[in-house]
């Protein structure tokens, strides 16, 4: 019985045509790709029997590492010429079922492809899917303006190199953030993630920090420490605040990155890392660089793949998004929870953000701790924000940030004429004034149940008779306490 399926990744087309005609000649069912297109062919939920790679493609060992990570103990074999050196690792080789050279005859292939067969016989071969590296940057990085989908392309451009990368961003933008959605979707994505901030350390410890140290090299070093480059081996660096290293340290690390070896503190044994780096800075460099305060080489050492965070106010429209996404997360780790009007929001969406989003999230803690589960409105927001002003008709029509309801879609509002009877006023006012606020609370608590009586409690419908959405009035159900 022949091998249900047998995939050919080839760019030498020529070769894939002769191939494919003698897989088929002998039962075969081929599949042949080019090694750009290969990841869609293993979605099939039918048995894979065999993948053959061809040589000469490009990255031809990152093609075939992916391919036994995705294709669990199907046998991949691999073509290349004669006369051709394999330009691959022996870890590689030794996970692949076999080597040919080509040109391959009939003879030579046909016991290969028996071996094959006799190996479906006796073991199901599985496929599975492996996540795309990518998705990352849609679970980290919040937001639909212009400028973080263009972060997200570099993110999704550079994540599987190993180019170091150069952040660049006020402080609170979220530049860890980035270095960590860098890390997520490369190959090192199951290696250490250790940051540093150079700005934190004092310059007399960075390098011990950095390096590492033997025992007794300075006073207290009283046992041998790893330093970050041997905590990060294999993985990624992420060195942050770069701007604010000492240029003494800046010689330092520009040999580590020059010449991927380093020394501890105190000690002469070279040490050889494979670690890759990420630098972040708040600083502009170029003025740094004019002022003596940061090396010139080490800044283009640095400045391979350079991403650029905007600030919060140069991207405002990503605020509500942010905001529920803050509070999802409070709420998952039990930090409480909280609720703003689209009028509060629209307030905060024109703040200046000096903090970035990093005072977004301080002021949403500290709205969730002052209004526990309550509805925030633009009276509750700090004094600061009530410099803003917001019209008439988004206090009117807000509408209620409700993280548990984040997905649902909101139903188109029609605007209706409440009150058809415009000949007059609803009420006399009062000689002696009133509170209007609180005459206006009780009228409208007294509407609401009402309209649910008469609809036996269903929100819905009783939303309807109110000409609201039905979030809003759930939201104003809590805010008043009532039982539906």
């Amino acid at each position: 019985m022949a091998l249900q399926r047998i995939l050919l990744i080839d760019d030498n087309k020529t070769r894939a045509q002769q191939l494919e005609a003698v897989f088929q000649f002998m039962g075969y069912r081929v599949e042949a790709v080019g090694s750009s297109d290969y990841a869609s062919c293993f979605g099939e939920t039918d048995q894979l029997g065999g993948v053959f790679v061809g040589d000469g493609i490009d990255k031809q060992a990152t093609v075939v590492s992916d391919i036994v990570e995705r294709a669990a103990k199907v046998p991949v074999s691999l073509l290349i010429n004669k006369g051709t050196a394999l330009q691959i690792s022996t870890a590689i080789t030794n996970s692949v079922f076999q080597v040919l050279e080509w040109p391959t005859t009939y003879p030579v292939l046909k016991p290969i492809l028996d071996k094959l067969q006799a190996s479906s016989a006796q073991t199901t071969f599985t496929v599975r899917e492996v996540p795309d590296r990518r998705s990352f940057s849609v679970e980290w990085l919040k937001g639909k303006s212009q400028a973080i989908v263009d972060i997200r392309k570099l993110i999704d451009q550079v994540a599987e190199s190993d180019a170091t990368v150069l952040i660049l961003g006020e402080s609170g933008t979220g530049k860890e953030v980035v270095a960590r959605a860098l890390h997520d979707g490369s190959f090192r994505k199951d290696k250490p993630f250790v940051p540093i901030n150079c700005g934190a350390i004092p310059g007399e410890l960075l390098e011990s920090e950095l390096f590492g140290h033997e025992k007794g090299a300075f006073t207290g070093a009283l046992t041998t420490r790893q330093g970050r480059f041997e905590m990060a081996e294999g993985g990624t660096l992420f060195l942050d605040e770069i701007g604010d290293m000492p240029m003494a340290m800046q010689v330092k690390l520009l040999r580590v990155l020059q010449e991927r070896t380093f020394e501890r503190v105190g000690s002469n044994k070279t040490i050889h890392c494979d670690v890759r780096v990420i630098a972040a800075t708040h600083r502009y460099l170029e003025h740094e660089i004019k002022e003596n305060r940061f090396r010139e080489d080490l800044f283009y050492r640095l400045n391979v793949f350079p991403i650029e965070i905007p600030a919060l106010k140069d991207r405002a429209e990503d605020i509500p998004l942010l905001v529920n996404d803050l509070i999802v997360r409070m709420e998952a780790s039990n930090r409480g929870s909280v609720r703003l009007t689209n009028a509060a929001l629209a307030m905060l969406m024109q703040h200046e953000w000096p903090g970035n989003v990093r005072e977004l999230a301080n002021l949403i803690e500290r709205l969730a701790i002052i209004n526990p589960k309550g509805l925030v409105e633009v009276a509750d927001l700090p004094e600061k924000f009530q410099q803003y002003k917001v019209s008439e008709e988004i206090v009117d029509d807000a509408e209620v940030v409700n993280a548990d309801e984040e997905d649902e879609q909101p139903e188109q509002l029609e605007v209706i004429g409440a009150f058809e009877n415009s000949s007059g006023a609803l009420a006399q006012l009062p000689t002696q004034g009133i509170d209007l606020k609180e005459y206006l609370n009780v009228l409208e608590v007294d509407l609401i149940r009402q309209a649910l009586n008469e609809c036996s409690g269903v929100v819905a419908h009783a939303a309807k008779r109110l000409n609201m959405r039905r979030t809003t009035l759930v939201e104003k159900l809590r805010k008043y306490d009532l039982q539906r």
